[in-house]
This record gives structure tokens, C-alpha cells and sequence, in this order.
């Protein structure tokens, strides 16, 4: 095929299912543009939640689930979403999954319902959830919105887990109840307690600021 059947008017058609930006949205969500490390939102989760790594992943698995399918509704609606409702249409497309997930976990592993309290209901004010689909989904193709959520809900399960494991592994020795570090070596309280959540996170942005050059423009500037 020439060159011409691929050009129109001097434009490169998009390619993929996704108009060519799916692996770009991806890590943007999920690297570039951390919503954690980069946007600084989920806080109060990523601290109240991280004290055990399993907690972390199921914390983490509940927003990537609410985030690509309110993404996926929002985009599909997005047309017919009177603007002036916009936002409370938002609200009542994410508490459905949220409502949807908390049932799930409750039925099938009350357990873990019971440690994370009404954190997995609180997932419905998070602002990276609605954040997403205010900013991408309500402007963009379901596919691609999609990919969206699921590039920012990676990135942020990803910091959950590793929050998680350092604080369990620290504070208690063990990951997912497994002896790790030996038991004549003393935990470090500090680490399963609020401030030792402060501790984790602080060292775990500067570790990402130092390998993504997250900081490098501001500094060149100096």
C-alpha cells in the first residue's frame, strides 16, 4: 500500500484499537503521571489501608475495577449527560461499582471486608476515580477511556502494594502472614502505626522523583 492510502489531507490516520494512544495513556496513567507520586491524590487511603500488603492489593484491585468501568460508562454516556448534571451524573456511575465491589467482597471474602471498614465505600469520593472520568472519559472514546482508568488504577495499586509490603515487612516481620525477617530481630512499631504510612510514602516519591526525573526541569532552573 503507498504512502497516499494511508494519509489523508496530510494527516496520518490513527492506528489500533485505540486510535494509537493506548499504550501511551497507559503508562502516562500508570508511570508518567502516577496519581499518587505525581498528582498527590488517594492520600487518605494509601496511608489508612497500607499496613498490611493483602489489605494494599485489594484496596487496589476495588479502584482499578470502579476507575476503567465508571471510565467506560461515563465515556458511553458522554453524550447525553446533560452538562449542567454532569458531575452528579459522575458520583452516581462510580457509587454503582463501588456498591458492586463492596457486595462482591463482603459475599466472597468477608474478612478482608471487615479490615478495610468503609474505606472500599469511601473509593466513591476518591479524586482520582472521579478525577478520570471528569478530565479523560467525558472527553474521549470507551476504549481509550478504559485504558485510561486502568493505567491510573495500576499506578496506584502499584504504590499501595509496595507501601504495604515495606510497612508489613518492617512492622511485623511477614508478608501475607509468612515469617520473613527472623523473630530475634525486633519489628520496628513505628512502621504498622500512622506515621510509619508518612514515612513510607515520603521515601517512596523521592525513590520515584530520583528514577523518573520528576524534578529535573525545576532543578535545572536553579
Amino acid at each position: 500500500m503507498s504512502d497516499a492510502g494511508n494519509m489523508t489531507c496530510g494527516v496520518c490516520l490513527p492506528t489500533g484499537p485505540c486510535g494509537g494512544r493506548g499504550m501511551a495513556t497507559l503508562k502516562d496513567g500508570a508511570w508518567a503521571n502516577n496519581p499518587v507520586n505525581i498528582q498527590v491524590l488517594g492520600i487518605c487511603s494509601a496511608l489508612a489501608v497500607t499496613a498490611k500488603l493483602e489489605n494494599s492489593l485489594v484496596m487496589g484491585v476495588a479502584l482499578i475495577f470502579v476507575c476503567v468501568m465508571s471510565n467506560l460508562f461515563v465515556s458511553l454516556l458522554r453524550g447525553v449527560i446533560p452538562r449542567k448534571i454532569r458531575m452528579i451524573a459522575e458520583v452516581a456511575i462510580i457509587a454503582t461499582f463501588v456498591i458492586l465491589f463492596d457486595l462482591v467482597l463482603k459475599a466472597y471474602y468477608f474478612p478482608m471486608s471487615k479490615q478495610l471498614g468503609p474505606y472500599v465505600g469511601l473509593i466513591i469520593t476518591n479524586c482520582i476515580v472521579m478525577g478520570r472520568a471528569e478530565a479523560f472519559a467525558l472527553q474521549n472514546r470507551p476504549l481509550v477511556s478504559m485504558v485510561d482508568g486502568l493505567g491510573n488504577g495500576l499506578g496506584y495499586a502499584a504504590v499501595l502494594g509496595l507501601i504495604g509490603l515495606v510497612r508489613e515487612l518492617l512492622g511485623a516481620g511477614k508478608i501475607f502472614d509468612i515469617r520473613i525477617i527472623p523473630e530475634s530481630i525486633p519489628n520496628n512499631q513505628l512502621m504498622i502505626l500512622a506515621p510509619g504510612a508518612f514515612i513510607a510514602l515520603g521515601f517512596l516519591i523521592a525513590a520515584y522523583n530520583a528514577a523518573s526525573g520528576a524534578n529535573k526541569d525545576e532543578e535545572d532552573k536553579k
